[in-house]
């Protein structure tokens, strides 16, 4: 693949997570402040549609523009200050869940897309997520480690959710154009 087509690409995914945070974010008093968002189904899109590296650029990219202040998470917040918040852990485990999933696709290419999307999403988008933001939680607030880790408990239904819509899409847009998906490129 040429260099400026990566770059596009790169850059698109990390709008599309943008654009997933215009979304209503809705918040959980049990969690800490940590809202559920729509922006999880992004990195888990960017992992799967990109493959690892460019997959965890994508997400970098994003943060980078949040960093600098750009409003772009969900509820409309950025600047550096969300790097000292209860988000901080999962923010730091975005580009980490993304290159995970987009790892995990190319281990699972001998299986059908969809199932290979699904996997990689749970495992990356989800639990390898999980393992970065209930320490940044709990680091951030004022719950023990324990009761953070129950309190992300909410977000497992809504993130299942988030990793089978991953892995429709990724499933269509295969359908649509063979080779979309580079760990699978029949489909």
């Amino acid at each position: 693949m040429n260099r400026d087509r990566s770059l596009v690409q790169i850059a698109l995914y990390a709008a599309i997570i943008a654009a997933l945070g215009l979304l209503p974010k809705f918040n959980i008093p049990l969690a800490g402040g940590v809202p559920i968002t729509a922006q999880t189904l992004g990195l888990m899109l960017a992992g799967i549609m990109l493959g690892p590296v460019r997959g965890a650029l994508s997400v970098l990219l994003f943060l980078f523009v949040v960093a600098l202040g750009a409003p772009l998470l969900a509820g409309g917040r950025g600047g550096l200050g969300v790097f000292a918040g209860p988000t901080v852990g999962f923010l730091v485990g975005f580009p980490v869940a993304a290159f995970v999933t987009g790892w995990l696709m190319q281990q699972l290419r001998q299986n059908q897309l969809f199932i290979a999307a699904l996997i990689a999403s749970v495992c990356g988008g989800i639990i390898v997520l999980y393992l970065f933001g209930v320490p940044g939680m709990a680091l951030m607030t004022s719950l023990t480690f324990g009761a953070a880790a129950k309190a992300i408990l909410v977000f497992i239904p809504g993130d299942l959710i988030k990793a089978l819509i991953a892995a429709l899409l990724a499933r269509a847009i295969s359908r649509a154009k063979p080779g979309s998906v580079p760990s699978h490129p029949a489909g």
